[in-house]
């Protein structure tokens, strides 16, 4: 299976930091945002890779020219402008039967295997990884009689509601499902929904989206903490 990879976007809310260089090339430590996700493949033996690129395209194939990797990538220019939707259809002939689909900047230990295996168990055309996000807020509670008393606080507890995470794993049967002019979380998602052919594989680790310069920042903490070497461990120790 190979896992294709959203490159494309110009990463607009991330201000100066995506001026000179595409989000997923970011640095989160030593290397940048792309290669802690392709390594987290790897160590579930997915190897190969399509980069579905757009903006700046040249700088990914010159940071993997630079940057040896055993790893077999394809790099395929989808376009400055175009949608997720419309860069899937470009690489619809370099696909098998099934295939995993990631953004370039969303940072998980989601578990590859139980997620594919997830998939398999549904026999849907699409998983997606689903996630709860902790409310930036801490909330509170109040007695069910006398509402005005407070009975506990708790401190950015997680939201109730699942988001979509990313990590995806597709059947080839998804290009059924897109349309010219579709957008990938507006139109197509929506009508897997409608058919009942998606599900949720429901994650509760580690995962971080990087959309702003706080995100960004937050991840580099994390790694200089060592906490981000240990969050994937635990994951990779239990396989």
């Amino acid at each position: 299976m190979k896992c294709v990879i959203f490159c494309g976007g110009k990463g607009s809310r991330m201000g100066e930091l995506t001026r000179e260089t595409p989000k997923p090339l970011l640095m989160i430590g030593d290397k940048p945002a792309i290669m802690h996700i392709m390594d987290h493949y790897a160590s579930y033996n997915i190897r190969e890779f399509i980069l579905c690129l757009g903006h700046k395209a040249e700088m990914f194939k010159e940071y993997f020219r630079d940057n040896k990797t055993e790893y077999d990538i394809e790099f395929v220019d989808t376009g400055e402008d175009t949608n997720k939707a419309q860069r899937l259809l470009k690489i619809k002939n370099l696909v098998g039967d099934k295939f995993f689909l990631s953004y370039g900047d969303d940072i998980s230990n989601v578990n590859i295997k139980e997620l594919i295996q997830h998939h398999d168990t549904y026999n849907k055309v699409a998983t997606l990884t689903a996630v709860r996000l902790p409310n930036p807020y801490g909330t509170l509670e109040t007695d069910d009689f006398n509402t005005h008393i407070i009975t506990k606080f708790r401190e950015k507890p997680l939201m109730k509601e699942w988001i979509n995470g990313g990590y995806f794993v597709l059947s080839r049967q998804i290009f059924d499902f897109i349309n010219e002019g579709d957008d990938f979380e507006e139109n197509v998602l929506p009508k897997l929904a409608n058919n009942r052919e998606i599900t949720a594989f429901k994650h509760l680790g580690f995962w971080k989206s990087m959309n702003t310069i706080k995100d960004h920042s937050e991840l580099n903490d994390t790694h200089k903490s060592g906490k981000l070497k240990q969050i994937f461990q635990i994951i990779e120790d239990g396989k």
